[in-house]
């Protein structure tokens, strides 16, 4: 009963997290609208003041900076992850697109993260992946995308490395870091590792309402409680899992991208959708002995 109470909170905090996850691009696109901003500036505000929202919750609650060398290792690795993981997807985005960045980098984190940890695969895992892979490639297909497009997946995949090796790493917990303290000073040390580069494309953030809202929603939600979540549900979950509950963020903001401005989805993105539900429920009461 314990076990599978562990589990099922580990599991809902997965979830969690990639639901989150799914309104981050709505709020990135809509933040680099309004302020007209560029791609990189958006992932540097947003790794700052999620860091931000999430350090200043660590220090109301009496924590404090990190004190062994150990954890300042760990939260440097992690900041240089996040910064990595981010710039690489933006950069994916600009020479490619959004569908294609995307589909790549969330379809094949979890593949890396299982050649990565598991030497031979259960067939269960095999199947969730298979699955996954197949419903991001049916909800985000186009025939009218170019897929060619050798630098976007290059950065796309390299993306992927980057979220699957901070998968990985923050799998494997240390003495005196809690997932909110990873997630606040591991968001802040890459948004400072990504700011001297973000700076060259220009950051003045208007300080209108819309525009702090926007910023304000975009670290405190779909990053510092997102990445929160996730970390969270990492301790007690296999890795391979963790990556696969990533597929949420782009089947949240397509829902959400239909729901809230009429985009439709034709029979091909429905048919991925359940798919890829089909295969989540398969990596989640199914997952690989950790």
């Amino acid at each position: 009963m314990t076990t599978l109470s562990t589990r099922a909170r580990s599991s809902a905090a997965l979830v969690l997290a990639g639901v989150l996850w799914g309104t981050g691009g709505l709020a990135g696109s809509l933040l680099g609208q309004l302020a007209g901003l560029h791609p990189l500036a958006v992932a540097a505000y947003r790794l700052l003041v999620g860091g931000g929202v999430a350090t200043l919750f660590v220090l109301l609650k009496g924590g404090g900076l990190p004190r062994t060398a150990e954890a300042a290792k760990r939260l440097l690795a992690v900041g240089a992850l996040f910064a990595l993981f981010q710039a690489s997807y933006f950069a994916a985005v600009a020479l490619s697109s959004v569908s294609i960045a995307t589909m790549t980098t969330i379809g094949a984190a979890p593949v890396v993260v299982t050649l990565a940890v598991v030497r031979r695969p259960h067939r269960w895992t095999v199947l969730s992946l298979a699955g996954t892979l197949a419903g991001l490639v049916l909800l985000r297909w186009s025939p009218d995308e170019p897929a060619h497009l050798v630098g976007g997946l290059g950065f796309a995949l390299l993306a992927a490395a980057g979220f699957a090796a901070l998968t990985l790493l923050t799998a494997k917990p240390v003495d005196g870091l809690d997932p909110l303290s990873t997630t606040a000073f591991g968001c802040l040390t890459g948004g400072l590792l990504l700011t001297p580069v973000a700076s060259w494309t220009g950051m003045a953030l208007p300080l209108h309402a819309d525009v702090l809202a926007a910023a304000c929603y975009l670290g405190a939600v779909p990053t510092a409680l997102a990445y929160a979540a996730y970390l969270r549900g990492l301790a007690t979950a296999h890795p391979v899992l963790g990556a696969l509950s990533a597929v949420l963020e782009p089947l949240t903001a397509t829902v959400l991208s239909a729901a809230l401005f009429g985009e439709r989805l034709g029979v091909t993105a429905w048919c991925g959708a359940a798919v890829l539900v089909a295969a989540l429920l398969i990596g989640y009461w199914r997952p690989e002995p950790r």
